[in-house]
């Protein structure tokens, strides 16, 4: 067997053309997603952060500066994920719930 051969093989065997459609679909999603946060989502909170700028939005406690803004945006972005992650689980796998007997 050819080393070109074993290559296809495993490529076919691993189904690793499908993992790496997926990868470029979960980049290309992530680039979305981060657009929706910090260009829809974020600018409608703007309103609520005192100084009017969330990407600056910080608390100042003494020598300690906590950047609340961009956790904000990075707290919001990971539960839209996780959601989208969740939903796509719930059809692909569509498991029935387990049942005692």
């Amino acid at each position: 067997m050819s080393l070109i051969s074993e290559f296809k093989e495993f490529l076919y065997e691993y189904k690793v053309i499908g993992l790496a459609i997926a990868f470029i679909m979960g980049v290309a999603a992530t680039s979305l997603i981060k657009s929706l946060v910090d260009n829809i989502i974020m600018p409608i909170i703007t309103v609520f952060v005192p100084g009017g700028e969330w990407r600056t939005a910080k608390l100042v406690i003494g020598p300690f500066v906590i950047a609340w803004g961009p956790f904000l945006s990075d707290l919001i972005y990971f539960i839209i994920v996780a959601f989208i992650v969740f939903i796509i689980a719930k059809m692909v796998l569509k498991e029935d719930k387990v049942t005692k007997k």
